[in-house]
């Protein structure tokens, strides 16, 4: 009778052991389920991207609930202000976040010894190559990517037509004949948010270093001392896109912010506006019927080069590696893209396109326009690097600024060029 009752308690036992591990494997929430039963755990997450701050915070509705004894707090700074200066306050104050945003290259080895090494999360062998690269170091993956994304100038479709523009432009050449036609019509031809630093010295800046024909080494050059801008013949052809933006803008574009220069955009007063897909969650919000499409942002008369656009992983989720709630935050981030409701938010809130292979975009619809034409340029092999995540840190600010300065008629084109290789050198030296 005895080893029939202890037979009885050893299935009884086994059966609870083996219905506490079944509990553990619920579609990657992980860590966070196993403190479902635990003490309350607080996530602080600081985060850069205003465009999916609203829909950020509904997802967070969507974990507690899965997740009751775990919560998150959530804090975005970005847009026109400068997370990188803001995530180095907290860190000097003390409030470290769980989770931030880490552009990868040179920022990677700024934040290194901050960051959890993420290789053994399941999302690793999912993620695609392209986007493993800017948090690789010595084999280790620091951050998980947001996503890709690609920008150029979004135009507006119904005004071209209205302009009588039948032929998108592929070149320079074109691209004015079409500004020259938007005007006669009537029509603002660009609105221009560059009162903005990173949309001029991220963005604008990069079409020409991308355009280089060995970007990275080019940059590389740059950041030895040996490289030389005033004088190359890509940058000269860039500075006359540049002018060309300038001389068919909205008025005051030093004044425009962000939001502005996307309302302007979005409510039909001007047909172009340099910015990526990023911006499609705002401009539905304004204006869903917008009939919208991407150009590439032209410096020459050759089709063939300039006929692409820079696409790329805007930022990653990096784990704090010394924080006390670290295996939850992993389990977070684990979450977003393997769970059917965090991908749904990537695709249908946040317009990420996915930069996982098992997330795919089956309806076009949902994405909208932009990312479309930007993943069709991107089967196509037609696109550009991004390269501002290998400059020195803070550079991507002082060529903003530089670049305000020189809208602003306080530089000439060679004072504008000088202005950057002196930025460069006295940086990369830090």
């Amino acid at each position: 009778m005895k080893k029939r009752a202890m037979l009885v308690f050893l299935i009884v036992a086994l059966t609870a052991v083996l219905a506490a591990c079944g509990s553990k494997n619920d579609g990657g929430s992980g860590a966070a389920n196993d403190n479902q039963e635990g003490k309350p755990v607080t996530i602080k997450i600081f985060q850069f991207k205003v465009e999916i701050a609203e829909a950020l915070e509904r997802l967070k509705e969507e974990y507690e609930k899965e997740n009751p004894n775990v919560k998150l707090e959530i804090e975005t700074v970005g847009g026109g202000a400068d997370y990188g200066a803001a995530l180095k306050a907290k860190f000097a104050a003390g409030e470290k976040p769980d989770i931030f945003n880490n552009g990868g290259y040179q920022e990677l080895n700024t934040w290194i010894e901050h960051l959890e090494d993420l290789s053994d999360q399941p999302w690793v062998a999912d993620t695609l190559d392209v986007a493993k690269e800017p948090m690789t170091k010595d084999g280790k993956i620091y951050g998980m990517p947001l996503g890709l994304e690609g920008y150029g100038l979004i135009y507006n479709k119904d005004l071209f037509a209205q302009a009588g523009i039948t032929e998108l432009p592929k070149t320079i050449s074109e691209l004015e004949e079409a500004a020259k036609k938007l005007k006669a019509a009537g029509i603002t031809p660009f609105a221009n948010g560059f009162g903005e630093w990173w949309v001029l010295g991220n963005h604008n800046f990069n079409i020409a270093i991308a355009n280089q024909d060995d970007p990275r080494g080019y940059v590389e050059s740059l950041n030895a001392g040996t490289g030389k801008i005033a004088g190359n013949p890509v940058f000269e052809q860039w500075a006359d896109l540049l002018d060309l933006m300038l001389k068919y803008s909205n008025e005051n574009p030093l004044t425009t912010d962000y939001n502005t220069q996307v309302t302007l955009f979005a409510s039909g007063q001007a047909a172009m506006m340099q910015q990526g897909n990023w911006t499609q969650v705002q401009v539905d919000s304004i204006n869903p019927d917008l009939n919208i499409g991407v150009l590439p942002m032209p410096i020459s008369d050759n089709a063939e080069q300039s006929d692409k656009l820079p696409v790329g992983v805007p930022n990653n989720w990096v784990v704090n590696k010394n924080s006390p709630v670290k295996e939850e935050a992993k389990a977070f981030l684990n979450w977003m893209v393997t769970s059917d409701i965090g991908k749904k938010y990537m695709l249908e809130e946040f317009k990420f396109i996915p930069a996982f292979k098992s997330i795919e975009v089956t309806d076009p619809t949902i994405l909208g326009d932009m990312a479309n034409e930007i993943i069709a340029y991107s089967k196509d092999n037609k696109t550009l690097g991004w390269y501002w995540f290998l400059y020195p840190e803070g550079l991507p600010q002082e060529l903003g600024s530089t670049m305000q300065a020189y809208i602003a008629g306080k530089l000439d084109r060679s004072g504008m060029f000088k202005a950057f290789e002196t930025s460069w050198n006295n940086l990369r030296q830090k």
